[in-house]
């Protein structure tokens, strides 16, 4: 398929599966606010009712259908994983003091941190339900083994956080793009892409099949889609990207663009990046922001974190060959292998 026709085919399984998810979701949602206290439970649905591409759950479902399972056998650990997934951006934005998530305050400039930090909490909590209910779909085995995996994705996510906030809290710069890989890998590949490829296969094939093969295909991925979110909230239409812009160096988020900055400016610039990034966040005027956009750009860093991610894009379409090429032709193969490109040109 060509770029545009791979495009298309994403964003069509995207709202298909994106359709189901949320349905199941919003229906689980609705129960626990019958018989328990809505106060709580009507924030807890506010972030998943948001929407957003669900490519994590769309994912983990074509991989599971991709080695022979079924939609109805994935969908519970699709849904889970989505609790899960707005459960960290609720914190995210806490401790990102983020002011906007899928085009509307965060939860604690709506309710107070207080507040957004229980709803976190209960959506973390709210995501094992689903897995649990995986042993009537997929038997008590196999259920066991999700719930194993999501304890090791959440794990290495959490793990991933805590590096790249223990670099804001010490006004770490002094980096290079093998930390920022490793921190993205732990922080975004394991839960984003690894654990989607990973719980499907192993829903699709009863847990016949090895894992470990899946961690470089969905490592690549994940680092590229990671990427790209980094430039899109550069450059990207905040419209539909559905955050600030430049959201990310008013939070001193270490991504890749900033890295290299660092590492091409002059001594002086340096100092000056160094006292920028050790201020609070609302001490960086738009002026400040301005500034360091404007460095990354006299020194090509938009360019290159470009160049790595089409590097990374590609990785994972070689990786999708050596382990999915012999398989026969299907939709569900045609979307997996067109995630790489879909990434890239994603707005």
């Amino acid at each position: 398929m060509d770029a545009a026709s791979s495009s298309r085919l994403v964003r069509a399984m995207l709202v298909e599966y994106g359709a189901i998810v949320q349905s199941r979701l919003r229906a689980f949602l609705d129960t626990l606010r019958g018989g328990g206290e809505r106060y709580l439970y009507d924030l807890v649905s506010d972030y998943p009712a948001r929407g957003g591409r669900w490519l994590r759950a769309a994912l983990c479902m074509a991989m599971a259908r991709l080695h022979g399972g079924t939609l109805e056998e994935s969908a519970n650990s699709a849904v889970a994983l989505e609790i899960l997934h707005n459960a960290f951006l609720v914190h995210d934005d806490v401790e990102d003091e983020s002011e906007e998530r899928r085009g509307r305050p965060t939860m604690h400039l709506l309710h107070g941190v207080p507040i957004a930090v229980n709803v976190g909490d209960a959506l973390a909590v709210l995501s094992l339900r689903p897995l649990m209910d995986n042993r009537r779909s997929v038997g008590t085995r196999v259920a066991l083994r999700v719930l194993e995996e999501t304890e090791r994705a959440a794990r290495e996510s959490v793990e991933g956080q805590a590096i790249e906030l223990k670099w804001r809290g010490n006004n770490s710069i002094d980096l290079d793009e093998s930390d920022y890989l490793t921190m993205i890998l732990k922080k975004t590949c394991w839960y984003t892409t690894i654990y989607p490829c990973r719980v499907g296969a192993l829903i699709g094939t009863r847990d016949s099949a090895p894992l470990d093969p899946l961690l470089r295909f969905g490592f690549f991925l994940g680092a590229a889609f990671q990427i790209q979110d980094d430039l899109l909230n550069l450059v990207g239409n905040h419209e539909r990207y559905g955050k600030e812009i430049s959201g990310d160096l008013s939070e001193g988020k270490r991504t890749l663009m900033l890295i290299q900055l660092y590492q091409r400016a002059t001594v002086k610039e340096r100092a000056r990046l160094r006292g920028v990034l050790a201020l609070p966040r609302a001490a960086r005027t738009p002026e400040v922001v301005g500034w360091i956009r404007d460095r990354m750009t006299a020194y090509g860093c938009v360019e290159d974190a470009q160049k790595v991610a089409h590097g990374l894009a590609g990785a994972a379409q070689h990786e999708f060959s050596l382990m999915f090429g012999h398989l026969p032709d299907s939709r569900e193969k045609r979307f997996v292998e067109a995630l790489p490109v879909w990434v890239l040109n994603r707005a």
